[in-house]
């Protein structure tokens, strides 16, 4: 199944907050997209793996993707060796993304970032001709994604390039509250964590309008390049 989005996450939810506007608006638009989270997120303060398996496939739906798979990473310590590389490298082969989007390069989270740098060398390395990688005894052939981009999270770092959402905000909105283990439930008799609390939550309704305040629209999502971006059209954009 070839991809037009692959969004890489270290945990479940990091692609919901940074980019679940950004999947959400171009499936609707018809393009196809999908999430690979490189951990299940069990050291969790909240939650179990199981659960948030759950919530990720939910989330997924009400996004539109139409695949989202786990790698299994360990979650907290998030590398960039060879071996998981390759594992990243298969899902681009596999998929064959016209374009990527990966975690933050630098972020609260220590796995945000490697996550960031594992993602952006396994899409080199997924284009190397003499590095062989199958899948059920199938061969797969090299594939590098035209472009890639990494989402915002914690960190307010600078963007450079705002992306209109406010078509797909409420999916996003509602993906996010589909991982109802980790975010703000008045009901839960669960630890309190940074990103549980009600503020936080607001906080991700904020950001995306000040976002789009910027470019004139009602919600954004902003992305920074991992290279130059090029255009034909000067007047196609906001």
């Amino acid at each position: 199944m070839k991809l037009d989005i692959l969004a890489f996450g270290a945990h479940p939810d990091d692609v919901e907050l940074g980019a679940g506007g950004i999947l959400a608006t171009h499936a609707a638009a018809g393009k196809k997209v999908g999430i690979v989270d490189l951990t299940r997120g069990e050291m969790g303060t909240r939650g179990t793996p199981e659960l948030r398996d759950a919530e990720a496939t939910e989330a997924a739906k009400i996004l539109g993707c139409v695949v989202r798979e786990n790698l299994c990473m360990p979650d907290g310590q998030v590398g960039y060796d060879h071996e998981s590389q390759l594992l990243v490298a298969k899902m681009v082969r596999k998929y064959q993304p016209d374009i990527v989007i990966m975690n933050a390069p630098t972020d609260r989270h220590p796995d945000h970032g490697r996550a960031s740098r594992l993602v952006e060398e396994a899409c080199f390395i997924s284009g190397l001709h003499k590095i062989e990688l199958d899948e059920n005894g199938e061969k797969l052939a090299p594939w590098r994604p035209k472009t890639m981009y990494k989402y915002l999270q914690f960190y307010n770092l600078n963007p450079d390039l705002i992306v209109d959402i406010s078509a797909g905000f409420e999916q996003k909105l509602a993906s996010i509250k589909a991982h109802s283990s980790q975010f703000y439930d008045p009901h839960s008799n669960e630890p309190e964590t940074v990103i549980a609390s009600k503020g936080f939550l607001d906080s991700v309704v904020a950001r995306a309008q000040d976002w789009g305040r910027i470019i004139g629209a009602a919600y954004a999502e902003p992305l920074i390049t991992v290279r130059h971006v090029g255009v034909e059209d000067l007047t196609a954009l906001k």
